[in-house]
């Protein structure tokens, strides 16, 4: 489908539901006085917004792009990755809110000065702004690159377009404008998510009931949720999704000011805590709704023709070099293949005798087998047609459904809600970015300045922020899955963060220049890690990277104390 193809319709809700956003935010959150109410939204925040808000900022439009193609393509077994979260959720509800709201920090990272020095902090908020503000730019990149590709709307375009629609209500409003905001984006995002589940399913033929579309997806490996195996080949397991998972999600709801942001606007501390036992209810029910929508999609296509490769670009390149022959041969062979599925799935679902079921299970994974086969065939001839071409389809895979198979009015929703979530993360990254800036490095190094002058500062600090995030998008290159991009930069710095953190709360007697040192070693460590790692010397998935960074630093840091100087005390919290 082009740009020319959307309907009125699809316009008039895209645009709507996109205007409403930003006017809303804009108006509901006017006229901050000072510092407190652009950057805590004037200790106003009750739980459920504060829920809301913190799964707004996580679900981004890598969520709704890449999550659904990622179960098209390997199952269900990512929902794994978030197994952590509710372990995270009730650390962080008993340690880190509480020594937050007594403190009265804007930013997490003023705790570290108070407990290290003030070399600590600022490099703990430097690691901060430098992965956060490269995930700002991938997160407007990633919807822009994908809708560009399919809709070819001009790329740079669309970067400039979702950047300043956000700045607008970020730098205007600040935290209070945020949090607003997302309660009606999250609306948007579950009541179109809600919508697209049901079209797929009355999509469905009428033999095919909900149990039986279930079944076909589990002869297909893609209802495999859970993995014990201890197999570093394997990403995604039950382990490393409740060891990585765990130090991951600790890090981003507890050091990470995109998340601290959301829950320091609280109005007290319990009701920060009820907002984010929320987040650890909800997150990963949603997380396996979204998966199952894929998982949905997958068994839509069983029926239903769909493209040897779901990403125009490379499709484009591959038709338009020598391959292209061998290409359409593929393509041939395919069509035979989904007439046959067809075929055989309707034989499945109305089969009485079990002994049928087998054989017919047995054909049908078969050739979803021979399918897989032709779709790396031809993953290979893009890559030889285009050497620099992107293969990995995954994150297209969801938007090609909604804009082919989709009725008018419901793609506009649905591209709204991609923009929405887009919108909602960049807006809390921008919010954090911004005020990290300026309370962390501009204020502390700027004192005696007027309440009127750091709230100036606070919304120029947001705006660069957005500028820098929109240049990022718009020379970003599309890596692997996008989703596994933004967790991949999370994983490389987070460890490192959380164990300083982890070393303030909990081992007192080591000193500010000792973790500073170990923190410097470490993330240097990471960063050799995860290179070894993708150069296949080691193998360390990047959720492990987590688990190490933290683990590492707090060690390396107990040495360095032993060494320089004799430890008096070791006391908790």
């Amino acid at each position: 489908m082009q740009f020319d193809n959307l309907g009125q319709i699809d316009w008039i809700v895209l645009i709507g539901t996109l205007l409403f956003i930003v006017f809303y935010g804009t108006y509901k959150s006017r006229g901050s006085k000072n510092v407190v109410d652009y950057l805590k939204g004037g200790h106003q925040a009750r739980w459920w917004t504060i829920g809301l808000s913190v799964m707004a900022t996580q679900a981004s439009a890598i969520t709704f792009l890449s999550t659904p193609g990622q179960a098209f393509h390997d199952g269900m077994g990512f929902v794994q990755f978030y197994f952590g979260l509710p372990l995270a959720m009730v650390v962080i509800c008993l340690v880190f809110i509480p020594l937050y709201h007594k403190l009265k920090v804007f930013t997490a990272y003023e705790y570290l000065e108070t407990r290290f020095d003030l070399k600590t902090r600022t490099l703990t908020a430097i690691l901060f702004l430098v992965q956060r503000g490269l995930a700002a730019g991938i997160t407007i990149f990633a919807p822009a690159i994908i809708l560009s590709a399919v809709l070819e709307w001009n790329l740079i375009y669309l970067n400039i377009i979702i950047g300043v629609l956000v700045i607008i209500y970020t730098v205007s409003g600040g935290t209070k404008a945020v949090s607003m905001t997302q309660k009606q984006q999250m609306a948007v995002i579950m009541g179109g998510m809600l919508f697209a589940f049901l079209i797929i399913l009355n999509y469905l033929p009428l033999d095919i009931s909900f149990d039986k579309a279930l079944d076909i997806a589990g002869a297909n490996g893609k209802m495999e949720i859970l993995d014990f195996s201890f197999d570093f080949e394997n990403r995604y397991t039950f382990w490393s999704g409740i060891i990585g998972g765990t130090f991951l999600a600790l890090s981003y709801f507890g050091t990470d000011q995109s998340q601290v942001q959301r829950y320091l606007s609280g109005m007290s501390v319990r009701q920060s805590q009820m907002g984010l036992i929320m987040n650890g209810l909800l997150k990963v029910p949603l997380q396996f709704f979204i998966l199952l929508i894929g998982v949905m999609v997958f068994v839509f296509y069983q029926f239903n023709s769909s493209p040897l490769h779901f990403n125009p670009a490379g499709v484009k390149d591959v038709m338009a070099s020598e391959y292209a022959g061998d290409y359409q041969a593929l393509e041939d062979r395919k069509r035979e293949i989904e007439a046959d599925l067809r075929v055989k799935q309707i034989s499945y679902a109305q089969a009485e005798k079990p002994s049928e079921e087998i054989k017919l299970k047995e054909a049908i994974t078969l050739l979803n087998r021979e399918e897989e086969s032709l779709r790396e065939q031809s993953r290979v001839l893009i890559k030889k047609a285009n050497p620099n071409a992107e293969t990995n389809d995954k994150d297209y895979v969801f938007i090609h459904f909604i804009l082919n198979n989709l009725p008018r009015g419901l793609i506009g929703l649905l591209l709204a809600v991609i923009l929405s979530a887009a919108m909602s993360s960049t807006a809390s990254e921008l919010n954090a970015l911004g005020s990290t800036t300026a309370i962390d490095l501009y204020r502390r190094n700027t004192p005696n300045q007027t309440e009127r002058h750091y709230l100036s500062a606070s919304k120029w600090f947001t705006l660069l922020w957005g500028i820098i995030a929109i240049l990022v998008a718009s020379f970003a290159n599309l890596f692997d899955n996008l989703i596994q991009l933004v967790n991949i930069i999370g994983s490389i710095f987070y460890g490192n963060i959380l164990g300083v953190f982890l070393l303030g709360f909990f081992v007192r007697y080591v000193k500010g220049t000792q973790v500073f040192i170990a923190a410097l070693i470490n993330q240097a460590l990471v960063i050799i890690l995860y290179v070894l790692d993708l150069n296949e010397i080691i193998n360390l998935p990047y959720l492990w990277l987590n688990f190490v960074g933290c683990i590492s630093v707090m060690a390396i840091a107990i040495i360095l104390q032993k060494i320089l100087s004799k430890p008096n005390s070791i006391v908790g919290v």
